[in-house]
């Protein structure tokens, strides 16, 4: 872990945090995206409700919405996968599901969203969509910073799997001596 560096502001101090774990996990967000992901974790870290919303029925009433309510619903949706799948990965466990359950539905509610915009405010949600695994990973490498893993080999495992993550990849070279194989849905029952 490293040492503790206070940046002057709130908004800095989170941009040092999320330029250490880009470092971490070997991985560039981008100017857009990083910036994306700061004001992200601003707004919600004062939301512990975060961790009781049901997802999927947040998602439906997202897609029955219109105009404006339809665009904030839809960029809540993306913005709470995106933080349980890289913050709160547990969450998944807790739920019965895989940490791709919130990937997918995420990524549908960013390109939803960016195909409700105009073109120029449409851009940032593709890349969202797009970059879903790199933020999540970011994201992943900040609550890792302690030293504490974040995910057990067989979430590891499936979150490769499911989404292609180079970091659950890497993680699970260092941890295990095993060579990963994805049989997708050909696995026999």
């Amino acid at each position: 872990m490293s040492q503790l560096i206070l940046e002057p502001t709130a908004t800095a101090q989170w941009q040092s945090l999320v330029c250490e774990a880009e470092a971490a996990c070997e991985c560039q967000l981008g100017e857009e995206l990083e910036s994306y992901l700061v004001f992200l974790l601003m707004r919600f870290v004062a939301r512990p409700e975060l961790s009781d919303r049901v997802m999927a029925v947040d998602y439906l009433h997202a897609a029955l919405a219109r105009g404006g309510q339809q665009i904030e619903q839809l960029r809540d949706v993306g913005d709470q996968c995106l933080l349980l799948s890289g913050l709160f990965p547990a969450q998944a466990e807790r739920r019965l599901v895989r940490v791709s359950y919130f990937v997918n539905l995420g990524r549908s509610a960013y390109d939803m969203l960016a195909q409700r915009l105009e073109q120029a405010a449409a851009q940032v949600y593709v890349s969202l969509a797009e970059g879903f695994v790199n933020l999540l990973e970011v994201l992943q490498a900040i609550r890792g910073l302690d030293g504490k893993p974040v995910l057990g080999a067989l979430q590891q495992l499936e979150l490769w799997a499911d989404t292609g993550s180079r970091a659950a990849w890497r993680s699970l070279q260092a941890e295990t001596d095993g060579f990963p194989v994805d049989y997708g849905s050909s696995v026999p029952n």
